[in-house]
């Protein structure tokens, strides 16, 4: 697999471990630094940004196609919500959100279309935990009918393997 390539449209990148959003011009060289859990890591101008996979093809993949028949009441699925949170893979491992257990929990607004996620992080301290609300936010927005995604991280309880999924722990060596 060649790294470096040309970016084939604009497309929007969020950076490394900040959050922060920017758009990449259609013709820029780029380094994909990782492609693990559906989205890319990449460098661009000295910094590390991250695209997610439903933009792939900007970069020459194949894009991940996220597709929620759209209820006919009008109103948010809440299992939709959940099958949206199961394609967030955690960048370093990869395994989704969902079975690492680091979602704990959703509340769905019907009337103002708000859905409302509590999710920790594997420590309180990684770097990545705007990239991953950033993932989140992004992914949860493509169900129907939501019209806002509020992310808060929560510590307590501490999160713990424990509360993976024995798939996760399949997944990531740990059961035994």
């Amino acid at each position: 697999m060649d790294n470096i390539i040309t970016t084939t449209r604009e497309v929007k990148v969020r950076r490394v471990p900040t959050g922060e959003v920017s758009i990449l011009p259609k013709g820029e060289f780029i380094k994909i630094t990782q492609d693990l859990g559906g989205n890319y890591t990449i460098t661009w101008k000295g910094n590390m940004w991250r695209i997610d996979g439903t933009d792939a093809d900007a970069i020459g993949r194949e894009p991940t196609v996220l597709e929620f028949t759209p209820p006919i009441d009008g109103r948010i699925d809440e299992k939709q919500v959940w099958e949206a949170l199961e394609t967030v893979f955690d960048p370093e491992i990869p395994i989704n959100l969902v079975s690492l257990g680091l979602i704990y929990g959703v509340q769905v607004n019907q009337e103002t279309g708000q859905v409302d996620i509590q999710m920790t992080l594997t420590a309180p301290g990684c770097g990545m935990g705007p990239v991953l609300v950033g993932d989140v936010e992004y992914r949860v927005s493509m169900v129907p009918n939501v019209k806002n995604v509020q992310v808060e991280m929560v510590f307590d309880p501490p999160w713990s393997r424990d509360k993976m999924s024995e798939e996760a722990l399949l997944e990531a060596g740990l059961f035994f």
